[in-house]
């Protein structure tokens, strides 16, 4: 199973905030569409950053309410992993444990063109898992 497949059927939206935006702002739009997670992008869709609610969390925890006022640019992590349609779901669970995140954006031709939470990744496992299981039952059934 691959990246290709899992935006197949959850669609390539994304929640995307521009980084000169306000943090209160970009915190607005997380509870709002209750997601994790924001793609920070420029105007042609290239990915900047991503901000995540552990990042929000980080930076009221050091700063304080001012924090809010804070530009996004600022409190985003520029250094964005990413992945592509080609990747399957074993390579993105190891890209999400190792790197210990849950939103995975996904990039096509030097664009953002989904993004893959661990929920995505692990409903296809489990979907992967009990179609295995039953095709050994049908197998064991008419051996």
């Amino acid at each position: 199973m691959t990246v290709k497949a899992i935006l197949e059927a959850k669609g390539h939206d994304v929640v995307t905030l521009g980084p000169n935006e306000k943090l209160s702002e970009a915190i607005k739009l997380l509870a709002e569409r209750r997601i994790g997670a924001l793609v920070i992008t420029n105007g042609d869709r290239k990915i900047v950053g991503i901000l995540s609610e552990r990042d929000v969390v980080r930076t009221i925890n050091r700063e304080g309410a001012s924090a809010l006022d804070f530009i996004v640019r600022d409190v985003m992590t520029p250094k964005v992993n990413i992945c592509n349609e080609h990747h399957t779901v074993n390579e993105v669970m190891e890209i999400m444990t190792r790197g210990r995140f849950r939103h995975l954006p996904v990039e096509k031709n030097g664009q953002l063109d989904g993004i893959i939470s661990i929920g995505d990744v692990v409903k296809r496992r489990i979907e992967d898992v009990e179609r295995e299981a039953e095709d050994i039952r049908s197998y064991i059934a008419t051996a």
